[in-house]
């Protein structure tokens, strides 16, 4: 019988940095993830992503958030409108004549500059779905995710859609400045969804402290990967179907990226 090397299996032992559940430290895993850094599999990551979409798996997935998005957008569209009808939303008297002046107008801005955050944080809660059918066809031989208690998810979840919501909330005020604010937009939400989406598709195998010494090494490929999906939740149509995308491309790119440290 073949016996392993001791240095093989010391590899696979529980604790050792390979594992799923790791306790190599975090100062030594981002020197040794930084050392080892392939080049960015984004693009095929993001055309796996898309490849996927015609397995009879995703499609309930995908008819689940085309749902899903129709009613956020639909709820979004209400609170928006009663918002800008019922309060001073801008505190600045010339802005709110305006929204007022442009009624309906200001109100579909407004929803379609929300929903990439509001739609983010909600599909959250079927992230587990997409990740668990990108996994069976892809990587079968990985072990069971860890166990999140729901109350964990839902705190996760929250926090990352009350995050999106404010910030996005906050970077309005460059909406009068057509050059300055979609620089903006897109450099929030980049940071913001690459961070969340990585967080919460990493946390289904490993522990936070790991989770996020991982993030800081590919912190910039991370921004890269929220900036696409930024731009790709506000495209018409192809936004109902994002997160699918975004939460199935970040399974290939996390696997890539975790091997590497």
């Amino acid at each position: 019988m073949a016996v392993m090397p001791l240095a093989q299996a010391g590899a696979l032992a529980p604790g050792s940095g390979d594992g799923y559940r790791g306790g190599r430290a975090p100062s030594a895993l981002i020197e040794r993830a930084a050392s080892r850094k392939a080049p960015t599999p984004l693009l095929g990551a993001f055309t796996k992503a898309f490849d996927q979409l015609s397995d009879p798996a995703m499609r309930r997935v995908v008819w689940l958030s085309i749902g899903t998005a129709a009613l956020v957008f639909l709820a979004l569209w209400a609170a928006v409108g009663y918002l800008l009808v019922t309060t001073a939303l801008f505190e600045m008297a010339w802005l709110d004549a305006a929204v007022a002046l442009l009624g309906g107008l200001a109100t579909l801005v407004l929803t379609w500059l929300l929903f990439p955050a509001v739609l983010s944080g909600v599909m959250g809660l079927f992230l587990d779905r997409v990740a668990d059918v990108v996994e069976r066809r892809h990587y079968p031989m990985l072990p069971p995710v860890r166990d999140m208690p729901i109350l964990e998810l839902l705190g996760v979840t929250g926090r990352f859609l009350a995050v999106l919501i404010l910030f996005n909330l906050l970077i309005l005020v460059f909406l009068p400045f057509p050059v300055v604010f979609p620089l903006v937009f897109y450099a929030v939400n980049g940071y913001l969804l690459g961070r969340e989406y990585f967080e919460l598709v990493g946390m289904r195998r490993d522990d936070r402290v790991r989770v996020r010494a991982l993030r800081a090494v590919y912190r910039g490929r991370l921004f890269a990967f929220g900036v696409v999906m930024a731009f790709l939740l506000t495209v018409p149509l192809l936004n109902l179907v994002a997160p699918v995308i975004g939460t199935a491309a970040m399974v290939h790119l996390y696997e890539a990226w975790r091997h590497q440290a």
